[in-house]
């Protein structure tokens, strides 16, 4: 059963059909929701067991984030142009296969290669995942269909720290990757036999893969500089891969706007609107990025909490996610972006600030309730404030037409953002390459890092102040709840809006 985007009609959520094309899309979104939340939680048991660096670590998080930034909005034309439940089933088992060279890999480099692969295949995933929605569901059924595909997999999202710190604690952080290959060993056949097949009818001309290349090599190479200059200082190596990952940056640029379908249209930052929230999507995203990646390592190196007892810790901001983000889209709407998008980074701010007071002795019951759930609890208002009005302004900032090359840009945005803070903020910090194995160093670099992630959250909150204007109606549409998915923040920064089921080189 093959069907376009020009057939009218669809199945319905409460048909038998219905149920499968939503447990395959949530079947195949957590396997990236889950990695995602609990890997942060497993990075100081995998240093200690394969005898790495800071370095590797952060490669080991951002390998991932690299391809799938880079590749994401290839991934999602890909898709339109050859199938979506074919490139999605492609996705899957790509992924699940990369997930179990993880889970075997005998060193940090195999773990990193690895890892990068997995991001591949996460860009053929999870563009396709709400594509496979938007595409199958009748119109009048799609909102419901995203909203329980959005409930469940941020109930896995929700899940994921904790059962993260089960398996490492338990029988070992190989298995927080193993754990994919039975998720995708149901969701493949499911997807198969019966998820119906679609297609943009209109895609057409050649596929942006010089671009996609060179925006992963560019950031490739930054990002290696970033990482590798607090051992190597201003080694050849570095300076030269700095400087060639700024100068293919500005090649990328120029390719995109004279190539006939880029990847990432450059007429679309016409709209001032859709470049500031941009900006302010770096702005969040790299400071979340950073908090998540180095708070897992200070509660577990430095107030002693287990991987299961700091995945634990970190839950409540997950859960107000969960449970306000779509009341905050409904807020949005009434009183216009401008005030959430100013007032969320600075309360998320307030939380990472408030997380300067976990140390030794946080690991207490009465520590955790003064020092850790007020940090996690005050970031999650933060989050909820921001996160939901920001997906819905970016939507609202474009036309309708383009809103999946819109929800795809902003996709990449925060990935990347996360991906360049991973990478300097250790470097920033003073952090050395040995630093997550000494409580009390890596204790005085948390407390340096901390504010400069609530720094970029003030400045994300002056842009918006300055720049972010209510949009024309479209803002309506665009701040239903079901339009909320973006935010899971523990889980992938952000999840692409239904409209990435149109082709991604629209013009």
């Amino acid at each position: 059963m093959e069907k376009s985007d020009a057939d009218g009609g669809g199945i319905r959520v409460a048909s038998r059909a219905g149920r499968w094309v939503v447990l395959t899309t949530v079947l195949g979104s957590s396997m990236a929701m889950l990695d995602s939340t609990v890997i942060n939680v497993a990075l100081p048991r995998i240093g200690e067991d394969l005898g790495t660096d800071l370095a590797a670590l952060q490669w080991t998080v951002n390998a991932y984030m690299l391809t799938l930034a880079g590749l994401i909005l290839l991934g999602g034309a890909l898709g339109d142009r050859y199938g979506r439940r074919r490139v999605f089933v492609i996705g899957v088992v790509w992924f699940a296969l990369a997930s179990l060279l993880c889970g075997i890999a005998p060193n940090a480099f195999v773990l990193i290669a690895a890892r990068a692969l997995q991001g591949v295949g996460g860009a053929l995933l999870t563009p396709g995942s709400l594509a496979l929605i938007q595409a199958s569901f009748h119109p009048d059924d799609r909102a419901r269909a995203v909203g329980l595909w959005s409930g469940f997999g941020g109930v896995g999202a929700a899940v994921g720290p904790f059962v993260g710190g089960w398996l490492v604690d338990g029988p070992g952080w190989r298995w927080v990757f193993l754990l994919n290959l039975p998720l995708a060993a149901v969701c493949a056949p499911i997807a198969l036999r019966h998820v119906p097949e679609s297609r943009d009818p209109y895609a057409r001309g050649r596929f942006d893969v010089l671009g996609a290349a060179l925006g992963a090599l560019s950031l490739a190479l930054v990002t290696y500089a970033l990482i590798e200059a607090p051992g190597a200082g201003a080694s050849p190596a570095v300076i030269g891969s700095a400087v060639g990952g700024v100068l293919l940056g500005a090649v990328f640029v120029q390719v995109e706007r004279r190539r006939a379908h880029p990847m990432l249209p450059p007429s679309v930052f016409a709209s001032r609107q859709f470049t500031t929230v941009n900006i302010v999507t770096l702005c969040v995203y790299a400071a979340l990025g950073g908090y998540f990646f180095l708070s897992a390592i200070q509660l577990q190196v430095v107030a002693g909490y287990s991987a299961l007892g700091a995945g634990t810790a970190l839950l409540p901001t997950t859960v107000l996610m969960l449970l306000f983000s779509a009341r905050s889209g409904e807020l949005g709407q009434r009183v216009g972006p401008r005030i959430p998008l100013t007032a969320g980074p600075l309360i998320a701010a307030t939380g990472m600030l408030l997380m300067l007071r976990v140390g030794p002795g946080s690991n207490t019951v009465s520590g955790y309730l003064t020092d850790v759930l007020p940090a996690v609890a005050v970031l999650g208002v933060g989050l909820v404030t921001v996160v939901a009005p920001l997906t819905a302004t970016v939507l609202a900032s474009v036309d309708t037409g383009r809103a999946g090359v819109a929800s795809g840009i902003n996709n990449a945005a925060a990935r990347a953002a996360g991906l360049i803070a991973v990478a300097a903020l250790p470097l920033l910090a003073g952090m050395g390459p040995e630093a997550y194995r000494d409580a009390g160093e890596f204790a005085a670099t948390f407390r340096r890092a901390m504010p400069m992630c609530a720094g970029l959250l003030v400045v994300g909150a002056a842009i918006a102040w300055a720049t972010v204007r209510t949009p024309h109606a479209a803002v309506r549409d665009a701040a239903r709840p079901e339009c909320t998915v973006n935010c899971g923040v523990t889980a992938p920064p952000l999840e692409p809006a239904p409209e990435t089921a149109r082709r991604v080189d629209d013009s």
